[in-house]
């Protein structure tokens, strides 16, 4: 493989105990072997070591960085600055690629062409055989389909110095991929996908997980401010529920308004509305799962509150960036 560009390996974590498993899966893809390995800690305050010692015989080649929990996007930044070789490979601390990845990424990295900017890898998300998937499992499923997702991404490191790497502004891991692909490939560059994969395993989430996800439409909002609002078509994202999101609340807005001026009957046929949106929007979630009680009572209680948790985070995202400069995109 010493025909193949070298790479070096930025991994940003917050000190989950999943590090372990993906320096070990690292270790074991010896292949085509990673210049270095920039582990970024950006836990905010740091009570100890990070489990490296699972990177064998690649320990030598760790080299740590601290970001003090300025987030994904300004930790893969740290890290790919310091980086000296032609390619930066983003892996996420809760992945773990395949024995033959770097024989693979050795194959990805050779056969790109000078044009090609960023090369993704093929995520593959395990789940229960014996069961339907939850909600939280088939979300994270929808990762095998995301577009430039950094949970394994190859740059090009002159394509990521041409463009400032990440936008800062996305302080969670979300749309922040997007975001970059789309200005790498303003700046001429092309991305492809590689051969290589990586397997992501789905993490344990609390009963109230899909909440703290509507963070995200804040940051869609601002992928709305700089690239247009054509932009979820050239980064392949699915739309998602706002737009119906946006009509629940109102509904549920206007019944409670009409009961407080004393119009029943209006009140009475906004409130059959947000009750019909919410119970479709309950039903889309709980038919595709396992069905258990565990999991219609957590669909149905997170159904209630995601639709007018999704709108706020929205006009937050809306307000915060509406001074934010337009990158040219068509709008």
């Amino acid at each position: 493989m010493t025909d193949a560009p070298a790479y070096t390996v930025v991994v940003p974590t917050i000190g989950r105990p999943c590090l372990a498993e993906c320096l070990r899966a690292l270790a074991a893809a010896g292949d085509h072997p990673p210049h270095e390995v920039v582990v970024v800690d950006d836990r905010p305050a740091p009570d100890g070591g990070l489990p490296l010692e699972p990177a064998g015989q690649l320990l030598d080649r760790v080299r740590t960085l601290r970001t003090g929990g300025r987030g994904p996007a300004a930790a893969r930044n740290a890290g790919w600055q310091t980086v000296r070789t032609p390619w930066t490979v983003f892996l996420d601390d809760d992945v773990q690629v395949l024995p033959d990845w770097s024989r693979r990424l050795a194959e990805d990295l050779r056969e790109a062409g000078p044009d090609v900017g960023g090369i993704q890898g093929h995520l593959r998300v395990p789940l229960p055989p014996d069961r339907r998937p939850t909600d939280w499992e088939r979300t994270t499923k929808g990762l095998e389909n995301a577009a430039w997702a950094t949970a394994d991404m190859a740059y090009r490191t002159e394509a990521l110095k041409r463009t400032g790497g990440f936008d800062e502004r996305f302080p969670r891991a979300f749309r922040e991929d997007a975001d970059l692909a789309l200005r790498v490939q303003r700046a001429g560059w092309s991305l492809v996908r590689g051969g290589r994969v990586t397997r992501h395993p789905v993490r344990p989430a609390h009963w109230w997980a899909s909440l703290p996800v509507q963070r995200g439409n804040a940051d869609d909002a601002l992928m709305n401010r700089l690239h247009g609002r054509d932009w979820w078509d050239r980064a392949q994202a699915p739309r998602g529920r706002l737009p119906r999101h946006l009509a629940v609340t109102a509904a549920a807005l206007a019944a409670a308004s009409c009961a407080l001026t004393g119009r029943r009957r209006a009140a009475t046929a906004w409130a059959a509305l947000w009750t019909l949106g919410t119970t479709e929007f309950a039903l889309a979630r709980i038919l595709p799962g396992p069905r258990t009680a565990r999991e219609i009572a957590r669909m149905l209680g997170t159904s209630v509150l995601i639709p007018p948790l999704a709108v706020r985070h929205w006009v937050r995202g809306v307000v915060r960036h509406r001074h934010a400069e337009p990158l040219g995109g068509a709008r």
